[in-house]
């Protein structure tokens, strides 16, 4: 790949890390790029897993293309994510087992980054750590709003 093609692919990318609708929002650009760097491109076939609920987890994943349900392992949908948004994360937080089911609902295209690989950066780079866990509990308490929020127009009886 040339250096124009890979400066181009790279742009792309990016592009869609940052309009996410739940976007890690405190990344910046430079971040991204170190992110991306230490990542691997990885593909998924429709109803492939991607994180296996009770499993150990060390990899985080943000989706390029594609989409993916996150379900409880009691089949409860928890989340849709779409591209440039992230799964994972939990497991990373917890350093251990994945608390949900992620599964591809289309192919999907994502770059897998180690938490390894993330503490790292977080080591040489202390300011991108504090963005990435502030911007991953924005995320958290984003899906909790609306897990919350569609439990709340079930009515109690009482």
């Amino acid at each position: 790949m040339t250096a124009q093609k890979k400066d181009q692919a790279q742009e792309e990318l990016l592009s869609v890390l940052r309009r996410a609708k739940n976007r890690l929002e405190y990344i910046t650009p430079n971040d991204w790029i170190l992110i991306v760097d230490r990542a691997k491109r990885v593909a998924f076939k429709k109803d492939d897993a991607l994180i296996q609920s009770g499993k150990p987890q060390k990899t985080v994943y943000l989706l390029i293309k594609g989409r993916a349900r996150v379900e409880s392992s009691s089949k409860v949908l928890i989340a849709q994510l779409e591209p440039g948004e992230i799964c994972g994360e939990m497991a990373f937080l917890e350093n251990g087992i994945a608390s949900a089911n992620v599964s591809a609902t289309s192919d999907v295209e994502a770059c897998a980054i180690e938490g390894a690989a993330l503490l790292d950066l977080f080591e040489l780079y202390p300011h991108l750590g504090s963005r990435f866990y502030r911007s991953l509990a924005v995320n958290l308490s984003r899906r909790l709003r609306d897990v919350i929020g569609t439990k709340s127009t079930v009515k109690v009886p009482g």
